[in-house]
């Protein structure tokens, strides 16, 4: 049985889900060039490359080796015409941040970079940088996700486009493994997903697909698929057509996988494999999907497996879904690779397998190492990949086992240089980059890049009825006043969009008034609210969520809150946070009943995530159980004063792992007792940020002086208000005070 890469047999759909991913509908010249790897995964973002030609052997010391350049990390490269673009962190402690790297392709020459500090975040410093960039060929722009939950839009020069602050707005959760999707560019879409709990009908802790509009950043939609999630995830998205239904299939934090119509996030299919997080990619092999991990199975307890499922179906799959199963099989972190024919898969032992694409059955093992992450990439009839203890090869697969070509070791074997991600192959260079450095193999010059043909399908509309409508932008946040212009877009059964139609609108939960163009205002002596917006066009309806904040200055004792609800639509609260009775009088309680770790300690905004130089105040109280109190606290600015109960410690901090940005003093206090906290953030004219706090007894003086400070080198210049507990025992807040500070810095 052949295994080499037949071209001839996998091109035809190769093209075809390469013109169909660089579709959109908005005209314009394409930015992209023929032999581009935009995403991660290659064009098709299946680890595949059409590329022929490419080098055999090479050599860290000089031998096929165009370029060298001194930038280490986590992610992978994509690369769009003669500019390749990679993820890194820069700086140590407190300048320690994300950064994004344009190269030239040819030479290895930094050619821009753009930076910005991780935020309210478990992750440890050596965990960020973690998701790897993904290019647009349509337009030229870049798109990143942080381990922090910031996802930012870039032009090809490195002009910021837009940001978004998913943790800030949607309740992203981020956990000390750092594990973050990358983007994936599906028309003028770009679309991530992570575990969120937002607010309103959206607040209950789930792993959620969320789409961005690729040039404006405008929410378009947030899809929530998913059950109980587990912990975090970043499996790579691959896009395909199914039944003349695109669809996005990837793993997910509920230990299952998922398909949704793209171009709305409606969910069409679900296989449940695990109760552990997917990590790895799927593949689409005719109409089979091909599904691994490597935790314990539902229905076994053989750790880990491969599969292959019928992408046709709908629902929840079960056995009857299945083309073939293999249990035992711990691929965990790479994703599978294939040529049509044989299924290659390197699995967390760094044991490359191969398998039959048919029928599931194994037809050879070949060790590579011990420890392993990065995924392979099947080109010019050889596999492409790195381990993490140093080693890269280069491997050329027969029907019967593979034969090494090349094997280099990157580093020394005492002091490797890790490769967790994936190669690039573009214009006819392999691009590796370890944790010390990126690597360009091949000739030191390659022929130009031709730029690619237009978009096969150009802009309109497609034909069918009418079976869903979108209402865009989803997501919004307004002033009192404000307005917005909501537009109902018509998406016919296989999830393509047909138009823009008239609609007749209504409010749900909402103040203010919607004319019949779909233009929202939100009324100018508006309270904090939320609601819905809701567009019905004949039998059909959609909404878009809207939530309104008063200006400052807040005052809240939550007297006027009803029992067991929240004063406002407050993001990652809803399960977590709610107003009880306490003493005779009403308080807000970060509920203790549920002790699962994504619930128990939870940091709810309250307020949008563009303010700057607030201070924020309130009465803090811990309950005890067994000698043990929580920790309470409020954030300001993406600053977080905190009040650790059995560690009797105050502390100020805005990347706790990052132990450089986090300033702490003893200070013991009493359960029971009610103590003031005040934060105050101040932008300074340097671009430096100053945080400063005070704790003191409730009802005795304010001291004169601040308890604790800090100068933010890089500081954070605006930032939604927030509370923080770890309820381990209840812990309570009252008399909650947000104000504008006067004047300048003081």
């Amino acid at each position: 049985m052949p295994s080499c890469f037949d071209a001839a047999q996998r091109r035809p759909a190769f093209l075809l889900v390469l013109a169909l991913a660089l579709c959109a509908p908005a005209a314009g010249a394409q930015k992209g060039t023929n032999g581009d790897w935009p995403d991660w995964r290659g064009p098709a973002r299946d680890g595949l490359s059409p590329e022929t030609g490419l080098p055999e052997k090479w050599s860290p010391a000089g031998q096929n080796l165009a370029w060298k350049a001194p930038y280490g990390g986590r992610s992978a490269p994509v690369v769009l015409g003669d500019h390749l673009y990679l993820l890194t962190a820069r700086g140590k402690g407190d300048t320690l941040q994300e950064r994004l790297l344009c190269l030239h392709t040819e030479t290895g020459k930094l050619l821009w970079e753009q930076r910005w500090s991780v935020f309210m975040s478990d992750v440890p410093p050596h965990r960020i940088a973690w998701a790897s960039p993904a290019a647009d060929p349509q337009t030229g722009n870049v798109y990143v996700f942080g381990v922090g939950g910031m996802l930012l839009g870039f032009t090809r020069e490195g002009k910021k486009l837009w940001e978004r602050s998913l943790t800030e707005e949607f309740g992203l959760i981020t956990t000390h493994g750092g594990r973050t999707v990358s983007p994936v560019i599906e028309g003028d879409l770009v679309i991530v997903s992570g575990i969120s709990a937002g607010w309103g009908t959206q607040g209950a802790g789930l792993h959620r697909f969320f789409a961005f509009d690729k040039r404006s950043g405008e929410t378009m939609w947030v899809s929530s698929p998913g059950g109980r999630p587990y912990d975090t995830t970043y499996s790579a998205p691959i896009v395909v057509v199914v039944n003349a239904v695109r669809l996005l299939i990837a793993g997910a934090s509920d230990g299952a996988y998922h398909a949704l119509k793209v171009q709305t996030g409606e969910p069409v299919w679900k296989y449940v494999v695990s109760k552990r997080g997917i990590n790895t990619g799927a593949i689409l092999i005719g109409t089979n999907a091909v599904l691994t991990h490597s935790e314990e199975n539902m229905d076994t307890s053989d750790m880990g497996m491969i599969a292959a499922v019928d992408a046709t179906a709908k629902g929840t799959l079960g056995a009857q879904h299945l083309r073939w199963r293999v249990n035992g099989f711990q691929g965990g972190f790479s994703s599978p690779v294939s040529d049509g024919k044989t299924i290659y898969q390197v699995d967390n032992g760094a044991n490359l397998f191969a398998f039959d694409a048919a029928t599931g059955k194994q037809l050879w093992v070949r060790n590579l190492g011990t420890i392993q992450k990065a995924s392979a990439v099947l080109a010019d009839g050889k596999l492409y990949v790195g381990t993490e203890n140093g080693k890269f090869f280069i491997l050329r697969p027969r029907a019967d086992g593979c034969d090494i070509l090349d094997e280099e070791q990157l580093g020394t074997e005492a002091a490797p240089e890790a490769v967790i991600g994936s190669v690039a192959i573009a214009h006819g260079k392999v691009f590796v980059v370890s944790s010390e450095a990126l690597y360009a193999i091949g000739k030191k010059t390659s022929a130009a890049p031709t730029k690619m043909p237009p978009a096969m399908f150009g802009p309109g509309a497609a034909g069918g009825a009418p079976a869903y409508v979108q209402v865009v932008p989803a997501e919004v946040i307004l002033k009192p006043g404000e307005r917005v212009r909501l537009r109902a877009r018509l998406i016919n059964d296989r999830g393509d969009f047909v138009g823009e139609s008239k609609a007749a609108w209504s409010l749900e939960q909402l103040g203010g008034t919607v004319q019949p163009d779909g233009t929202y205002a939100a009324p100018a002596d508006a309270k904090t609210q939320g609601g819905q917006v809701k567009a019905t066009v004949g039998q059909l309806s959609g909404t878009a969520r809207v939530r309104i904040f008063a200006p400052l200055p807040w005052t809240d004792d939550f007297q006027s809150t009803a029992i067991n609800t929240l004063p406002g639509p407050w993001v990652n609260a809803v399960n977590k946070y709610a107003v009880r009775e306490l003493d005779g009088g009403k308080v807000l309680v970060k509920l203790a009943e549920n002790q699962f770790s994504l619930v128990k300690r939870a940091r709810a905004f309250i307020g949008p995530n563009d303010w700057s130089n607030y201070t924020i105040e309130a009465d803090v109280r811990s309950s005890t159980k067994r000698r043990q109190m929580g920790d309470v606290g409020i954030v300001a600015q993406r600053y977080q004063l905190v009040l650790f109960g059995n560690h009797e410690k105050l502390e100020l901090q805005s990347w706790q792992p990052e132990t450089a940005r986090t300033v702490s003093i003893a200070y013991p206090w009493k359960p029971d007792t009610w103590y003031h906290l005040k934060l105050r953030v101040e932008n300074l004219p340097d671009g430096k940020v100053r945080a400063r706090g005070k704790v003191w007894p409730t009802g005795e003086a304010e001291p004169a002086e601040w308890t604790i400070e800090r100068i933010d080198p890089l500081g954070h210049r605006q930032g939604a208000p927030g509370l923080y507990g770890d309820a381990i025992v209840e812990v309570y807040f009252d008399n909650l005070k947000i104000t504008p500070n006067s004047g300048k810095p003081e």
